[in-house]
C-alpha cells in the first residue's frame, strides 16, 4: 500500500513538473511533499514565491500515541526574501488541509479533517564556501474553529538544517512534531527525527 502511495506522488512530480519534491525517512516513518511553483506558469507571479502542494506522512505506531493511518494533505504558501537579509533570509506564510483516520482505543475510528494556517522560515547562512548551508523551521495551528468532524485541534512544528551539495539539491536532518487532538484526548500523531533530501526543479 505504501509503495502505491510513493509510486503515485513521483508520478504526478513527473506529468506536473513539480517545483520541488522532498523525501523524508527515519527507521519507521516516510514522508513525501510535492510543490507546485506558480511562477513558473503565470508570468505575472514572481518565480519561487507561490507554491501549491500536496503531501503524505506515513507514521509508525514507535513515534505515536497510536497505530496512526498515513495522513494526507494540500498546502498553499506564499512566501518572500527579506530585502535587507541580502536573501539570506525567505519568510511565509500559507494554510494546510491535512486527513487522517485515528484509530483510537476506547473510541473507535475518528475522522481527522483540519485547516491549519502557519509560518515557516528559511536562512541561509552568509559565508562565502562552496557548499551553501541552510536552517529553517515551521509552525502550523489549526484552533476547534479549523478542526472538523472529530478533531478537536491540530498542531505541527517543525526544525531543519540543510547542506546543499548540488544546486537545487539539499540533504536534510530534521525533527517533526505533529499533534492531531480530538474531543477529550492529547494524541500525538509523530515525534521524530528524520533524514532526507529536497530537489528543486
Amino acid at each position: 500500500m505504501l509503495r502505491k502511495f510513493v509510486l503515485l506522488f513521483t508520478a504526478a512530480a513527473c506529468a506536473f513538473a513539480m517545483h520541488s519534491i522532498e523525501l523524508n525517512v527515519n527507521e519507521r516513518d516516510v514522508e513525501l511533499q510535492l510543490q507546485l511553483d506558480i511562477g513558473q506558469f503565470n508570468d505575472n507571479v514572481m518565480t519561487d514565491s507561490v507554491l501549491l502542494g500536496a503531501h503524505m506522512l506515513y507514521g509508525g505506531e514507535q513515534h505515536s500515541d497510536i497505530d496512526p493511518d498515513v495522513m494526507f494533505g494540500m498546502s498553499f504558501l506564499m512566501q518572500r526574501a527579506v530585502d535587507f537579509t541580502d536573501d539570506t533570509l525567505t519568510l511565509g506564510m500559507g494554510l494546510k488541509l491535512d486527513y487522517t483516520s485515528l484509530d483510537v482505543p476506547g473510541s473507535g475510528k475518528n475522522d481527522y479533517l483540519v485547516l491549519p494556517i502557519g509560518i515557516e522560515a528559511d536562512y541561509r547562512f552568509p559565508f562565502d564556501i562552496p557548499i551553501p548551508l541552510h536552517v529553517g523551521g515551521m509552525f502550523y495551528y489549526a484552533p476547534h474553529v479549523l478542526s472538523f468532524q472529530d478533531a478537536e485541534n491540530y498542531m505541527e512544528y517543525r526544525g531543519y538544517f540543510d547542506i546543499e551539495i548540488i544546486q537545487g539539491g539539499r540533504v536534510r536532518l530534521g525533527y517533526r512534531k505533529v499533534d492531531t487532538d480530538i474531543t477529550h484526548k492529547d494524541l500525538n500523531y509523530n515525534d521524530s527525527f528524520y533524514f532526507g533530501f529536497k530537489m528543486a526543479f
